[in-house]
């Protein structure tokens, strides 16, 4: 059983050690905000197949392992939330019984109420769906009374795929648009913790900004005012439940 006082704690499963940061800083922001548990697990630290500018500057193996562990942490740290490393291998990220034990395990622990990974489908990076698919299967293995690992069986937190780099190549289409504008300033600071991959850091800025602008216009009437609204887009896999629609 968790020890945690959090009311609605958030688990985030990444594939690598940046993914956390472009696709769901925001929401982590948010939930850290409202004194929510937050916890970041990384599979891999993204060292072979996100790591290229280090490997151009000729650091080795080991080397660039510790670089993005410190700049993960930085980027938790900015964000308020726990961080995690498995250490399992990047390109390719294999998947095994062993991760998923981890993972339900992690599960149990922080009992999330809400769960946040990649989405089943990417064409451009097999360690996504990879990360995806293993996340799934614990959180259903995670609430078998008979699953041997410590801890309550785990209810049944809704699922939530982050935004893939190329969505339109993802089968990525957004049903949840999550306002950030409040905490945009810590997604950028947790961006600009990784250097690694300083190209993205605009494009995910711009990205924040469009999404901002479709929140605004499905949340009321278009009247063409201007506005600085941020926002991250997700895809819900699980039905909602409710007593009342809205």
């Amino acid at each position: 059983m968790s020890t945690s006082a959090s009311p609605n704690p958030l688990l985030v499963v990444s594939a690598h050690a940046g993914d956390f940061v472009w696709r769901a800083a925001g929401a982590i922001a948010l939930a850290t905000s409202r004194g929510d548990r937050a916890k970041v697990v990384c599979l891999s630290y993204g060292e072979r197949g996100e790591s290229a500018r280090a490997w151009r500057e000729g650091k080795q193996l080991d080397e660039i392992k510790k670089l993005r562990r410190g700049e993960a942490e930085a980027a938790a740290a900015a964000l308020g939330a726990e961080i995690e490393f498995l250490d399992a291998g990047d390109y390719p990220l294999v998947e095994s019984h062993e991760l998923v034990d981890r993972l339900v395990r992690i599960y149990r622990d922080v009992e999330p109420a809400v769960v946040l990974t990649h989405t089943l489908a990417d064409p451009y990076n097999g360690d996504h769906p990879a990360a995806a698919r293993m996340a799934l299967q614990a959180r259903v293995l995670a609430q078998a009374i008979g699953y041997d690992a410590p801890g309550e069986p785990l209810g049944a937190p809704p699922v939530f795929f982050f935004e893939p780099h190329q969505p339109e190549q993802c089968e990525f289409k957004p049903d949840v648009l999550l306002d950030i504008t409040s905490v945009f300033d810590k997604k950028r600071a947790a961006m600009e913790c990784l250097p690694a991959q300083v190209h993205m850091w605009d494009y995910y800025t711009d990205l924040a900004k469009r999404r901002g602008v479709q929140l605004k216009r499905n949340a009321g009437p278009n009247l063409g005012l201007q506005h600085d609204t941020r926002a991250e887009a997700f895809v819900r896999l699980y039905p909602q439940t409710t007593a009342e629609l809205s």
